[in-house]
């Protein structure tokens, strides 16, 4: 018995130890900091280029449909241009993360931000002081054009004076960038961008380094972000926000399969004409999460890219299927 005893309250001092050890490492280290090249990119105002940056921001890379106040996403819906001076808040098992102001303020805004600062935080993953972000914007293929174009529009808007908070990370949240789980990614080897044809080649481009398809239509870790199924097999269930950006944890929304397999394929059976039209229509279900509005604005070509692309995916079978669209109950793991 005293043996017990004694393994025992050694098993708790060692338990103890451990985790007073975890919790100094995770406060210590969770605003550590990584080095990442700065892309040779300088804006311009050049009208080509900045008619670019526009169509990229309002469509297919949707950036102002996180960055926009929400007051404005209806409008941004309708098919205005709103300015990006802060928006969504995004309550996350690990903490809540508050999209920044990205007019060209100086004192809220990035106008205190070089062009190769913002390149980089755009290719990488990583603020101008060297901290990873979360994984929100993988924008890491992104062509050099495409990027100049970009941060070229960004610089062209009026500032607005928009002070935002600072993310707030709970201590699983702080673990993760402790840990390294949440490190700039990205490897500054950016293939040239194929050219901008019907072609399933620049579908795969805009798939997955503009509109990031992948990143919803994967099953993914709604606690690291690493992707967990299929490639564009959907499955992924996110939680259903309300109007004041609170996640209602008893409903959630499924997305669907995007690959062709024809009994478990959204769009196996569709023609290009259907494919093409959806997107036209915009948003049935209210409580979708995709950006509708802004996907709408792409043009006949990049969707006729996108559904040569989507076709010639490996087909996946999803089976047992979570029905998709909005469901009651516990959010699956």
């Amino acid at each position: 018995m005293k043996k017990i005893i004694k393994f025992t309250k050694w098993l708790i001092l060692s338990l103890v130890t451990l985790s007073f050890g975890i919790a100094v490492f995770v406060y210590a280290m969770a605003d550590r900091t990584y080095e990442a090249p700065y892309p040779e990119i300088a804006a311009t105002d050049d009208p080509e280029v900045l008619a670019r940056g526009r169509h990229l921001f309002y469509g297919p890379a949707h950036c102002a449909g996180c960055h926009a106040p929400r007051s404005e996403v209806e409008r941004l819906e309708n098919g205005e241009e709103v300015l990006p001076s802060g928006g969504e808040n995004f309550e996350l098992p690990l903490g809540i993360v508050y999209a920044p102001n990205i007019t060209p303020d100086v004192e809220t805004g990035i106008g205190s931000l070089s062009d190769a600062e913002l390149a980089r935080t755009l290719r990488f993953g990583v603020k101008n002081d060297g901290a990873a972000l979360m994984d929100f914007m993988p924008f890491y293929d992104i062509s050099d054009d495409d990027l100049t174009a970009l941060v070229s529009f960004l610089r062209s808007l009026p500032p607005v004076s928009n002070a935002r908070p600072e993310n707030d990370w709970n201590f699983f949240g702080k673990a993760m960038f402790a840990f390294g789980v949440f490190k700039p990614m990205g490897d500054a080897i950016v293939p040239p961008a194929p050219a901008e044809a019907a072609t399933a080649e620049y579908g795969r481009y805009l798939a997955e380094s503009i509109a990031n398809c992948k990143g919803c239509h994967t099953k993914r870790s709604m606690v690291t972000g690493k992707f967990t199924g299929a490639e564009y097999a959907g499955q992924m269930a996110f939680g259903v926000m309300d109007e004041n950006s609170v996640v209602d944890n008893n409903r959630y929304i499924v997305t669907p399969n995007l690959t062709p397999d024809p009994e478990t394929g959204r769009i196996s059976q569709w023609t290009l004409e259907n494919f093409i039209e959806r997107f036209r229509i915009g948003r049935i279900i209210p409580e979708s999460i995709m950006p509708w509005g802004q996907y709408a604005r792409m043009t006949d070509l990049e969707l006729t890219a996108l559904y040569l692309f989507l076709q010639n995916l490996p087909p996946v079978r999803v089976e047992p299927a979570i029905p998709v669209g909005v469901q009651e109950g516990a959010r699956p793991k």
